[in-house]
């Protein structure tokens, strides 16, 4: 868990912003909603078969 101390003189809400970015840096959001309900191995292998095409996709029409 990433850890943000308050610098002086910084208010509240720009050490939260840098608490939240540093936790989108570290993936922590996208960890806990993969985590929040059971996925089945049929529906895992699905979600990777999207993601695998959607990516051969956008580097095919950036070769073009």
């Amino acid at each position: 868990m990433p850890g943000v101390k308050i610098r002086e003189g910084e208010s509240f809400e720009k050490a939260f912003r840098r608490f939240k970015r540093l936790c989108e840096k570290e993936k922590i959001r996208s960890e806990i909603k993969k985590h929040q309900r059971y996925e089945k191995p049929s529906e895992k292998r699905q979600r990777k078969l999207k993601k695998s095409s959607r990516f051969r996709r956008k580097s095919y029409t950036t070769l073009i």
